[in-house]
């Protein structure tokens, strides 16, 4: 089943439930919907990680969590995709991104200097702002419902083949 694998990268419930800055939260942390991993919640954990990787802010793990727990969402799966968008993968994706939303915006890209400068992104955020956020909330949008959908499949592919096995080796046996 998918949740070996999953579970293999999962942190302890339990030392994230005692950790002291995480207290604030309260009863709400206690949510076994949280921790547990079925395919309701894995596959709304997947579509809340890939949403909020794909927005340029800050603390973007602190949004997936605030979304996560009253969705009962998986916790760790939603706040551990958000590390798609590292320092690595940032540029590549959020220049993806900035390009889909001047596409729906119908606006010329900004094109790029020969050499980045503080100045150049000063004078450009005005500009740049719009399509990159455009781009990033659609990018989200498809994401996370390809993230959800896919995770549902996937899970509901991998229960009827453990169940086929099953059922083919109690055949076997029977004989």
């Amino acid at each position: 089943m998918p949740r070996r694998l999953f579970k293999r990268y999962m942190p302890n419930p339990d030392s994230i439930k005692g950790n002291k800055s995480l207290r604030f939260l309260g009863k709400l942390i206690h949510d076994p919907n949280l921790w547990h991993l079925n395919r309701h919640s894995v596959a709304r954990g997947m579509a809340i990680g890939l949403f909020w990787a794909m927005i340029p802010m800050p603390m973007q793990m602190l949004a997936a969590a605030a979304v996560a727990i009253p969705l009962r969402a998986n916790l760790p799966i939603s706040i551990g995709l958000v590390w798609l968008t590292n320092p690595i993968t940032m540029p590549p994706v959020f220049y993806c991104t900035y390009k889909l939303g001047a596409w729906i915006m119908q606006t010329p890209p900004v094109r790029m200097p020969q050499t980045l400068s503080l100045e150049w992104i000063t004078a450009e955020v005005a500009v740049l702002w719009k399509p990159l956020y455009l781009g990033s909330f659609v990018a989200g949008l498809i994401l996370a419902v390809l993230g959800y959908a896919l995770t549902t499949l996937y899970w509901r592919w991998w229960v009827q083949r453990s169940w086929r096995k099953r059922q083919e080796k109690r055949r076997l046996e029977r004989h």
